[in-house]
């Protein structure tokens, strides 16, 4: 009798307090679900954004990047990503919102090399605060607030993680499990999430999102 109690109990407990699950936003074979802008008209969008070895892939010249059809709020959000070649720059974005454009509203998670964790405000009258500070993009600057700790990123070449929590107004930065920068009272809670395109060729991987409600 305690044994079939014990396997009730277990059941009601696996069948209503489980995490939510994963979404995989990435399937690893094409950009389904994503859209790609470059500024550039003539740029073939198959050339610029596309799926090499179960990676996304892009040659990161001109400046665009590749935006989720789907908006997400309230999640933590895994990227992994790395450059092949030479580093230089790109992003990750959360809560986009509004056209296409260069660039489109968001709030970034910056993969600068040597500068991920760096969070940037984009987008005419969107803010957020960090350590009591109130930062406000407005057009002629979009404030970008460094990261709390040295890099904590790997040597070119090698896998890097972003995980990424959105949860209300807050945004917490994690480069490869370091607390890189917490963002409060952010101002847009919901959104696309983007992968920027801007210097070099970069690699992503393993991109999903876990509900947190």
């Amino acid at each position: 009798m305690k044994t079939y109690f014990s396997f009730v109990i277990f059941m009601i407990c696996f069948t209503t307090c489980k995490s939510p699950e994963k979404e995989y936003l990435f399937n690893g074979k094409n950009l389904d679900g994503w859209t790609i802008f470059v500024k550039d008209s003539t740029i073939n969008h198959n050339d610029y954004f596309y799926v090499n070895e179960g990676m996304i892939e892009t040659v990161g010249k001109p400046i665009g990047y590749l935006r989720t059809v789907k908006e997400y709020a309230n999640y933590k959000l895994h990227v992994e990503w790395r450059y092949p070649e030479k580093p230089t720059n790109s992003g990750v974005f959360v809560h986009a919102t509004g056209e296409d454009l260069i660039w489109v509203g968001h709030y970034q998670g910056q993969l600068k090399h040597e500068n991920a964790g760096d969070f940037i405000v984009h987008g005419v009258g969107r803010s957020a605060t960090i350590a009591d500070s109130i930062y406000t993009s407005i057009i002629d600057h979009k404030p970008l607030i460094p990261k709390y700790e040295a890099s904590s990123e790997k040597p070119a070449g090698e896998w890097n993680s972003y995980d990424i929590t959105c949860n209300a107004d807050t945004i917490e930065l994690f480069v490869n499990g370091v607390l890189q920068n917490v963002a409060t009272n952010c101002t847009v809670t919901k959104g696309s999430i983007g992968l920027q395109a801007e210097g070099s060729k970069i690699q992503f991987r393993n991109l999903w999102i876990e509900p947190l409600d």
